[in-house]
């Protein structure tokens, strides 16, 4: 993590690349209008071989087919188990490329450098990848660890600031699940970061990795302690599902997901009613967040589908404390509705 290191990124990367090996850039042409030249430029002075593959981005291009048309370019471009995949973008670009590289050849592999703000904190980091199905968020794929993750503060200063606050989203999560630090940093200095203020930004990224990177390394797979990180996504997935992943920004949904979570847990005295209010008026003060308009029952049914419902049961990360949650799967489907009218019911007072 430093601000400006995608300036310096090819001396970095030459010493993870071999130079017998291909690198392969996967990133999404606004990307690459904005970004793509300090690493092209770099490999160009270098002498070494950089095939830049470019792909559509949003959720709508997280598909299979997508993954199928960047294996073909590289089979085409003479791609080979020596190659290495250099993902350049937000979460859809690292989680597609990153998939890519996990079974390309059966696996080669892949450097991630996340421009976003929620791929910085979160999908960059911890190796999972992966693709939508119609039926839902991230049924396809892989555990594939990145050589290495490099995060540059410098180009969220080209993020639409509705994609920054989605970000802020995520960080809020680890705040909540993990470390209360990151929670009072985000509360004590709303203004500050929303207007990108470099050096808290900075430590609010530091913070939010030292977080998932001590989760991962104890669960890298998912079977305990992991699902933690999935504290607002039960819900927020289903609500980009619902919507065809055209209505919410991913951190928006974890947004709206958190306080249904946190609703949750009020309502089966998990969360008691003082750090229910202060975790949903954090997430809406970060807002604006899309209206939600999404019938109870079909996130119900879509819960189902989930890749976090074992036997039929949907398990639910709730706050017991600012900092600390529980895995629970006894939630009645009474109590998912409940929630679910009551975010539908805040998104349209405010």
């Amino acid at each position: 993590m430093e601000r400006g290191l995608l300036r310096s990124a090819c001396a970095l990367l030459q010493e993870l690349i071999p130079s017998h090996s291909k690198a392969f850039l996967v990133s999404s042409a606004p990307i690459l209008k904005l970004w793509g030249g300090p690493l092209t430029e770099g490999f160009d002075h270098a002498g070494r071989q950089l095939a830049v593959l470019a792909m559509a981005d949003g959720e709508t291009s997280k598909r299979l087919s997508a993954v199928e048309k960047l294996a073909g370019k590289m089979v085409s471009l003479g791609a080979d188990r020596r190659s290495v995949v250099i993902a350049l973008g937000g979460g859809v670009v690292g989680d597609v490329a990153g998939f890519l590289a996990s079974i390309f050849m059966r696996g080669i592999p892949v450097i991630q450098i996340p421009t976003t703000l929620v791929a910085q904190v979160d999908s960059a980091i911890g190796g999972k990848t992966g693709v939508n199905l119609v039926s839902g968020k991230n049924l396809m794929g892989t555990f594939h660890q990145p050589l290495a993750v490099m995060a540059d503060s410098e180009v969220l200063s080209t993020l639409p600031d509705r994609e920054y606050r989605s970000g802020l989203f995520e960080a809020m999560k680890y705040g909540v699940i993990r470390n209360p630090q990151i929670f009072d940093l985000m509360e004590a200095h709303r203004d500050a970061l929303l207007h990108r203020d470099g050096e808290l930004l900075e430590q609010l990224i530091v913070d939010c990795v030292k977080v998932k990177a001590d989760v991962v390394s104890a669960d890298e797979r998912e079977g305990g302690e992991r699902r933690i990180l999935n504290f607002g996504h039960t819900i927020g997935h289903a609500l980009e599902s619902a919507t065809k992943y055209q209505h919410f920004l991913h951190g928006e949904a974890v947004g709206w997901g958190m306080v249904a979570a946190t609703l949750i847990g009020k309502s089966l005295n998990i969360t008691d009613a003082s750090t229910a209010q202060h975790i949903v008026s954090m997430v809406l003060a970060y807002g604006s967040l899309p209206d939600v308009d999404v019938d109870g029952k079909r996130i119900l049914k879509l819960l189902q589908t989930d890749k976090k419902t074992m036997g039929g049961v949907p398990h639910f990360i709730l706050p017991t404390a600012i900092g600390k949650v529980d895995v629970v799967n006894t939630v009645p489907e009474s109590a998912v509705i409940e929630a679910v009218e009551e975010i539908k019911r805040l998104s349209r007072a405010r």
